[in-house]
């Protein structure tokens, strides 16, 4: 009889990384870096008009409404596909971005992409450069969120993730950073880097999950008084805290969502990027990116 170590498909109660939200100056800009350069796409259906745009990116999103540019302190890890199209993609609206943040710097294994507004991308290829990490495998999607926090709050992050949300988390030592790592789903991670220079203000951009067991983390997160914005299928919270001391670690917004909300697993439209008017082949106008 087969004998399987079960403790390996267990995946916490994190399901899904949805969306990181930062407000935005200009939709313009914001079209040539996300959608041409990036190669993204606008979501077609909602927030169409000129005060907000989601870009869609397999199963999640950047949420983008009109307002004072924010910056997340750390990056997101996005897989985009093949590193020579983005590479021209890039240089394409170079001349458009001038004057801007925008810029790029290539590593063995991810391009490092900078916005306008200079919240930093790194870009990742499908394929041998994601072997052994959770997303191998995905085409196209979000694969992490890593931000940079004060040293000394890894340990008590991961714990904070593991009591208040019924993660399922771990501690590491990498690139000379010790760091909490957050599962998220099958594919997915938040990562929490402990960095000296992690000082920056916290200007309000959020990141939204959805959670399996709803209200068991609302009620301990309500008892410590963290909770807020309760809506129906939705709450959130902003304080990250050690959970024996009360500590505070970290500020960042989470919109927390059941999978009874409306918009769970709503199915999103991703173009290819390198169809053209001058290359076009029918039935390849899409791509995928589900986990």
């Amino acid at each position: 009889m087969a004998h399987f170590d079960y403790t390996r498909e267990d995946t916490g109660n994190l399901v899904l990384l949805e969306h990181v939200n930062l407000t935005i100056p200009d939709q313009r800009l914001a079209t040539a870096f996300y959608v041409s350069g990036l190669g993204l796409t606008r979501d077609p259906y909602l927030m169409t008009g000129v005060n907000n745009m989601w870009i869609n990116i397999g199963r999640s999103q950047i949420h983008l409404p009109h307002g004072k540019a924010q910056r997340l302190r750390g990056r997101v890890g996005l897989i985009v596909g093949k590193r020579e199209s983005l590479l021209a993609r890039l240089r394409a609206v170079k001349p458009v971005l001038d004057n801007t943040l925008f810029g790029w710097i290539e590593h063995d294994d991810f391009v490092e992409v900078t916005c306008p507004w200079g919240n930093r991308y790194d870009c990742l290829e499908a394929g041998a450069s994601t072997a052994g990490e959770p997303w191998s495998g995905i085409d196209l999607g979000m694969a992490y969120v890593k931000l940079d926090v004060p040293t000394g709050c890894a340990d008590s992050i991961a714990a904070f993730y593991h009591h208040m949300l019924d993660a399922s988390v771990a501690v590491r030592e990498r690139d000379g950073s010790r760091q909490a790592v957050i599962a998220v789903g099958t594919h997915q991670q938040l990562i929490y880097a402990e960095t000296p220079d992690a000082a920056r203000e916290y200007d309000g951009h959020h990141i939204q999950i959805y959670v399996a067991n709803f209200s068991a983390p609302y009620a301990r997160l309500a008892e410590h008084g963290l909770a807020y914005s309760e809506e129906a299928h939705q709450y959130r919270f902003d304080r990250l805290i050690d959970p024996v001391s009360g500590a505070d670690c970290f500020r960042l917004e989470h919109e927390v969502r059941s999978l009874r909300h409306p918009l769970y697993a709503r199915p999103l439209v991703n173009r290819n990027p390198d169809q053209t008017n001058r290359n076009y082949r029918p039935d390849e106008e899409t791509r995928g990116g589900a986990f």
